[in-house]
């Protein structure tokens, strides 16, 4: 169980850190719009990536038990991050977007690494503001655009299968050496601090 969770981890940091510098640079520009591409959007943009997977794997490790503490945080953030979207295509300005995409790779990363349990409404309400930011930044990148809906779609069936996977992955690490978590976090903090540097230039 422990080698497994050691391979699993190894394998999520190294997906996430090579990403760091295609967040958010306009890899999509250009692409024709709809489910497949929004679906991939989460997939392809490190900061979306980490912070959605930290969700669930920070969900499942805080836990005390399975139903229905697994899914408050996931819930709030899915939900939020439609709002964020909508938002976005509605042309709402908000400061400071990036850098609080970043943030939220910090504190998600921070809340990983301690385990730290928080109140449902409380854990819900945190990873809410940074999904509207989250959101915000998709709903610019296709304000305007054809066939919006269905990437918007697209976006989030990526997102809730990505805390899917987080939660899988925490709940792997449960019981596994607590060294595990801890560089989990720490790498998802990693990442946050570096692109919080590059929206900061």
């Amino acid at each position: 169980m422990r080698h497994n969770a050691s391979k699993t981890l190894a394998l999520l940091a190294a997906m996430l850190l090579p990403l760091a510098a295609s967040a958010h640079t306009g890899a999509d520009a250009g692409m024709h719009h709809g489910f497949a591409t929004g679906f991939l959007h989460p997939l392809t943009g490190a900061d979306h990536l980490a912070a959605m997977v930290a969700v669930g794997l920070w969900s499942a490790l805080a836990a005390r038990r399975a139903w229905p503490d697994l899914l408050w945080a996931p819930l709030a953030f899915a939900g939020m991050l439609i709002v964020g979207a909508l938002m976005g295509l509605a042309g709402v300005q908000l400061p400071a977007v990036e850098p609080m995409i970043a943030a939220s790779l910090l504190v998600l990363g921070l809340l990983v690494a301690t385990r730290i349990r928080l109140p449902a409404a409380v854990a819900a309400a945190v990873v809410g503001v940074f999904a509207i930011f989250h959101g915000l930044a998709h709903g610019h990148e296709l304000a305007g655009e054809q066939g919006a809906a269905l990437t918007l779609a697209g976006m989030v069936g990526a997102t809730v299968l990505l805390h899917l996977a987080g939660i899988a992955l925490g709940w792997t690490l449960r019981h596994a050496n607590a060294w595990l978590p801890r560089v989990a976090g720490a790498a998802v903090v990693a990442l946050g601090a570096t692109l919080l540097s590059q929206a900061l230039v």
